[in-house]
C-alpha cells in the first residue's frame, strides 16, 4: 500500500450527470467516481480506498498556486483555476449523458484545459481500478486514436486532442498553449457498444450542457437574498438524483467518516424516503414540480412489494438494499475503519419516513396536482399503517442500532403522516372523504400520547424519547407541525432547550448527546442546524433565525457543498458528501425565512396548519 493522502472532505468539488458523480480535489484529481452508477463499484476510490484504489490525476505539472474554485453561475460545471509564474490554468470539469441529442450508453466526463498568459505544462495520469478488489483493467489497449481501457463488462474510451498518447498508470505531460485549449473526454460504456466521442465535439456538447443547467436555474424561484445559495442547493439535489428511476440518494459516497480515525463510517448511496420527501418539498417551493413528481412515481414503483411497509432506505432500482459488509483492506479515510458498503438500516423500523412522505403527497395536491387512483391507494395504505402501529417503539431517524424505544421525533412524524392523510382525503372528496374521521382519531391519540408522555416538565421540553430526559434536535420540528401552538411556552422551551443543552458552539449543534453505542463522539450535525434555523423562524424569532442562516451558509465555502457533518473545533466537514438531507434542509430554512407570514389554507371548513416547507410558489416553468 502506497502512501495514504487526505484532503478535506469539504475541499472536494462535485461533477456528475444525474446517473453517477463525482469528487474532485483542489489539485484536479478525480478521487472518487462509481461507474456506471451512484451505487457501483469506484473506478477511482482513493479518497477510502488509497491511492491503490485509483484517481485520475489532471494539473498543473509546474509550481503553481491555487488561485480559485467555482461552478459556472447556473451550471453543474466545476471550475478550478491555478496561477503559474506569468500565466494561469484554468480546468473547467463537466459530465454530460445525452451528446448531438443522443442518450448516451452511461457517461462522458469532459475536462477541458485553458490557458492564459503563456503556455503552461499540465500532467495527466489515469488509474483506473475496478471493483473492490481494487484491480487493474483486465484489458488495455489503443484503439482509433483512444486508450481503451475494458473490465467486466465496462468500458472507457479516453481521447484527447493533444499530441501525447494517454496510458494507464503512466505520467503523461501536456503543453497547453493560450491559443489552443485541450480536452480530454472519458466515454463510459456498461455492456454496451463504446462510444467515442471526439474532444471537439465533446467541448461543443459540454457548453450545450451549460446552457440546459442555466435554464433549469433560471425557473428557480426564491428570496433574491438567498438565490445563488438555493440555486446552488437544488443543483446539488438534482445531481444526486438517479434520473433512469428519479431515485435520490443520501450522498455519492460511501464510509467519508463521521469522526477522523473511527468507525462511524456508513454507505449512503441509497435513497432514504424520508430524506427525498424533504427534497420534494425543496423542488415544490422552487416551482420544479416535475421533479417532485418524479420522485413520487419511483417511491410508488419502489414500495410496491414492501407496501404498507415503507422501507428505511431502498436502492436507485427500488429493491432492498444490499446487506451490509465491510471491505477489511481498504484503508479508509484518514485511516477511519471499516469502509463499508450496503447499509444495515434498510430492515429498521422507521416510522417518521410514512410522515415526511404524506408530507410531500399533500404538498404535491397544494400545489394543483391530483393524485391519481394508484398513488392515492399507496399514501392510504401508508396511513392506515401508521393509524395500527404508531404505538410500537422504532428505530428512530437517526438508525440507533440498539433496542427501539417511543422516540417523540417518530411519534411527531406519525401524527404527520395522519395529519396529512387527512387533508389530501378531504381534498378528493366522495369516498376518500369518509375515511378521513378514522385518520383524525388515531391522529388526535398520537397528539395526546406525545403530551403526556413526551414532555418533561423538570426541563420545560420535549425529550428524545419517553421516559428520558436526553434531548434529539430531530425535535424541532414540533414548531411547524401544528401538534402544539407555535407560540406556547412547552414548544419555544424545548426549541430553547435543543439549542442551549445541544449547541457546539456559534450556529452549530449535535443532533443527541446520549451514548448510541459506537466508540467516540460525532460531530455537530449539519441538517438539525438548518432544523434550528426553522425552528427559531416558526416561532417568530426571525432576525436570530437570519443571522445563524448566514452564519450556516459561509461554513459551505466557496463551492457551497455540506458534507453531514462539521467538526465545531476545526471547522472541517465530516461524513459522506455532499450530504443531500444538508442540502434539503438548507432550502427548507431558506424557505421558512422567505414566508411572508404563516399561511393556511381552508378545506371542507377545517383550518390546515402551514407544510414543512413553504415559501413562495412558481408558476410552472420550462424545464431542463
Amino acid at each position: 500500500m502506497t502512501g495514504l493522502r487526505r484532503v478535506p472532505i469539504g475541499d472536494y468539488g462535485l461533477i456528475g450527470d444525474t446517473r453517477t458523480a463525482a469528487l474532485v480535489a483542489p489539485d484536479g484529481a478525480i478521487d472518487w467516481w462509481c461507474l456506471p452508477r451512484f451505487d457501483s463499484p469506484p473506478v477511482f476510490g482513493r479518497v477510502v480506498g488509497g491511492d491503490d484504489a485509483g484517481s485520475f490525476e489532471t494539473g498543473p505539472a509546474e509550481p503553481a498556486r491555487l488561485e480559485r474554485r467555482r461552478y459556472r453561475d447556473g451550471t453543474a460545471t466545476l471550475e478550478t483555476t491555478w496561477a503559474v509564474d506569468g500565466g494561469q490554468l484554468t480546468l473547467a470539469d463537466s459530465m454530460i449523458a445525452e451528446v448531438a441529442g443522443r442518450l448516451l450508453p452511461a457517461t462522458t466526463l469532459v475536462r477541458r484545459l485553458a490557458s492564459r498568459g503563456r503556455p503552461v505544462e499540465v500532467a495527466v495520469r489515469l488509474s483506473p481500478r475496478l471493483g473492490e478488489g481494487r484491480a487493474r483493467p483486465a484489458r488495455i489497449r489503443q484503439h482509433k486514436g483512444a486508450l481503451v481501457v475494458e473490465h467486466q463488462g465496462l468500458a472507457m474510451a479516453v481521447l484527447t486532442d493533444g499530441p501525447e498518447r494517454l496510458d494507464v498508470d503512466e505520467r503523461v505531460v501536456f503543453t497547453v498553449d493560450p491559443s489552443r485549449p485541450l480536452t480530454i473526454v472519458v466515454g463510459v460504456s456498461d455492456r454496451t457498444p463504446l462510444v467515442f466521442v471526439p474532444p471537439a465535439l465533446a467541448r461543443a456538447e459540454a457548453e450545450r450542457d451549460e446552457r440546459g443547467w442555466r435554464r433549469w436555474a433560471e425557473g428557480i424561484v426564491t428570496a433574491p437574498e438567498h438565490r445563488a445559495t438555493v440555486v446552488r442547493s437544488l443543483l446539488t439535489l438534482q445531481l444526486l438524483t438517479y434520473s433512469p428511476s428519479g431515485a435520490p440518494v443520501a450522498a455519492p459516497t460511501t464510509s467519508l467518516p463521521e469522526l477522523l480515525g473511527g468507525s462511524r463510517n456508513w454507505d449512503y448511496r441509497y435513497a432514504w424516503p424520508r430524506d427525498a420527501s424533504i427534497g420534494i418539498a425543496a423542488f415544490l417551493t422552487a416551482g420544479k414540480d416535475r421533479e417532485a413528481r418524479a420522485f413520487l412515481a419511483w417511491l410508488l414503483h419502489a414500495s410496491r412489494l414492501a407496501r404498507p411497509r415503507l422501507p428505511a432506505l431502498l436502492t436507485l432500482h427500488g429493491r432492498p438494499g444490499p446487506a451490509e459488509r465491510e471491505l477489511h483492506d481498504w484503508p479508509g479515510y484518514a485511516e477511519s475503519r471499516p469502509v463499508r458498503t450496503g447499509n444495515g438500516a434498510a430492515d429498521q423500523h422507521q416510522l417518521d419516513g410514512y410522515g415526511w412522505v404524506l408530507d410531500a403527497a399533500w404538498l404535491l395536491t397544494r400545489a394543483g396536482h391530483r393524485l391519481d387512483g394508484e398513488t392515492w391507494r399507496a399514501m392510504r395504505a401508508f396511513a392506515d399503517h401508521v393509524a395500527a402501529t404508531w404505538h410500537l417503539p422504532d428505530a428512530g431517524i437517526w438508525e440507533r442500532r440498539d433496542k427501539p424505544r417511543h422516540h417523540v421525533h417518530s411519534k411527531l412524524m406519525a401524527w404527520l403522516a395522519l395529519d396529512r392523510a387527512v387533508r389530501i382525503a378531504l381534498e378528493r372528496g366522495g369516498r376518500a372523504a369518509r375515511r378521513a374521521p378514522g385518520w383524525e382519531a388515531a391522529r388526535d391519540r398520537v397528539a395526546a400520547d406525545v403530551r403526556a408522555n413526551g414532555f418533561d416538565p423538570r426541563l420545560g421540553a420535549y425529550t428524545a424519547a419517553y421516559g428520558t430526559s436526553e434531548l434529539d434536535a430531530a425535535v424541532l420540528f414540533l414548531p411547524i407541525l401544528g401538534i402544539e401552538p407555535a407560540g406556547s411556552a412547552r414548544v419555544a422551551g424545548t426549541v430553547d432547550a435543543i439549542r442551549e443543552r445541544l449547541g457546539a458552539g456559534g450556529p452549530l449543534i449535535y443532533r443527541y448527546l446520549e451514548d448510541d453505542g459506537l466508540p467516540g463522539r460525532e460531530g455537530a450535525f449539519l441538517p438539525c442546524s438548518f432544523w434550528l434555523v426553522q425552528a427559531l423562524s416558526g416561532i417568530g424569532r426571525r432576525a436570530e433565525a437570519r443571522e445563524m442562516f448566514d452564519e450556516l451558509v459561509a461554513l459551505g465555502g466557496p463551492l457551497g457543498l455540506f458534507a453531514e457533518e462539521m467538526d465545531p473545533r476545526s471547522g472541517e466537514q465530516l461524513g459522506n458528501f455532499p450530504q443531500a438531507l444538508t442540502h434539503a434542509s438548507l432550502l427548507q430554512a431558506a424557505a421558512a425565512l422567505d414566508t411572508v407570514a404563516p399561511r393556511s389554507s381552508e378545506v371542507s371548513g377545517r383550518e390546515l396548519p402551514p407544510p414543512i416547507i413553504e415559501g413562495r410558489r412558481a408558476a410552472r416553468t420550462d424545464e431542463r
